[in-house]
């Protein structure tokens, strides 16, 4: 038996067979690739050999499948927010402007980006900033970047509001869910992201502290700061005196934070301040809006409100645009019981 594909020498195969010569020629191959899938169908005619003849012929041809047609353009257009699930991300490489953003946009020919969680449903009339151009040319994805530079990326359609995109050069993939502008879930976006809505500000200044709850140390510290030192979550503290400029702010103490979220509460997220010299310190955390937030001392029962001062964007350029990237985060989960009563 012949293996027709170890065989194949210039479209004609020869073999010898008991003495006789045999010729498998005519051969005719034809390749088409669906959108996903090779699907290939053989037909093969073998016509018996006979006694008294050596030659036989062997035609191979494909049967030609025509494959749904994917206007890649008009998909992408589809919905006015893709929204970035970094944790659903794989693969060890990166596409730059993906890893920075929380929502992309296409609209006309142009990139839009939501890379602050501050300001997103604003910035841009909900659509964020312009970041590049792209075009859909040969079906996929192609994108100037004004940071990034060119991209060019296969797009696949996983279910009705989501799509992939995939990086063959780092073999990385970007899981996109897709909303409208009127219904997309800015409370998720805030309490998935809250690690971010911290980190967007230079300082976190008191600006109030409740009448109710027990005197304790937490009542001194007027200014916060939450920022990534490699791969640990700090923060500093200062109990500088309230309208400071930010340059002048002197700052007392530095320590490591955590996040977590809160069994059978996905509207709460809880802060844990790791002070040495006092233990820690535990609060419930509460976005009142994208600049200002409540902290709220379980132990004590006071309320503190901090609003963000010194806001950084993320733009299309600079630095700061290079430094932050979104990564996968899990937060840890604390059996507890919501304490304020609100």
């Amino acid at each position: 038996m012949f293996d027709v594909y170890n065989l194949l020498i210039n479209n004609s195969l020869y073999c010898w067979h008991n003495d006789c010569f045999t010729g498998i020629g005519n051969i005719k191959l034809y390749k088409m690739r669906t959108t996903k899938l090779l699907f290939t169908t053989l037909t093969l005619a073998v016509l018996n050999l006979q006694k008294t003849g050596c030659y036989t012929e062997v035609i191979i041809e494909d049967e030609y499948i025509d494959e749904p047609f994917l206007n890649v353009n008009a998909l992408l257009k589809s919905h006015e927010l893709w929204y970035v699930d970094i944790n659903a991300t794989s693969g060890n490489g990166e596409v730059p402007f993906l890893q920075r953003a929380f929502t992309i946009s296409f609209v006309g020919e142009t990139v839009f980006a939501n890379n602050n969680i501050v300001g997103i449903g604003k910035t841009g009339n909900g659509f964020g900033l312009d970041v590049g151009y792209f075009n859909t040319a040969s079906e996929r994805l192609q994108i100037n970047h004004d940071v990034d530079g060119f991209w060019s990326l296969e797009v696949f359609v996983v279910d009705n509001n989501t799509i992939e995109l995939y990086d063959s050069h780092s073999r990385t993939s970007y899981y996109l869910e897709g909303y409208q502008r009127n219904n997309f879930d800015y409370d998720m976006v805030f309490y998935d992201n809250i690690e971010y809505l911290l980190q967007e500000y230079d300082v976190w200044e008191k600006v109030a502290t409740s009448k109710e709850g027990l005197v304790n140390d937490f009542d001194s510290e007027n200014y916060l700061q939450f920022y990534i030192d490699g791969n640990r979550s700090m923060f500093n503290s200062s109990v500088d005196p309230s309208g400071m400029h930010l340059d002048d702010v002197l700052w007392d103490y530095s320590g490591k934070y955590s996040l977590f979220d809160v069994y059978n509460d996905e509207t709460l997220k809880t802060l844990t301040l790791d002070y040495d010299f006092m233990g820690n310190d535990y609060f419930e955390l509460y976005v009142i809006n994208d600049s200002t937030i409540e902290l709220y001392h379980s132990s004590s029962g006071t309320v503190y409100k901090f609003k963000g001062k010194g806001f950084i964007t993320y733009l299309k350029s600079d630095i700061s645009q290079l430094d932050k990237k979104r990564t996968k985060s899990e937060y840890g989960t604390m059996k507890v019981v919501r304490k304020r009563k609100i």
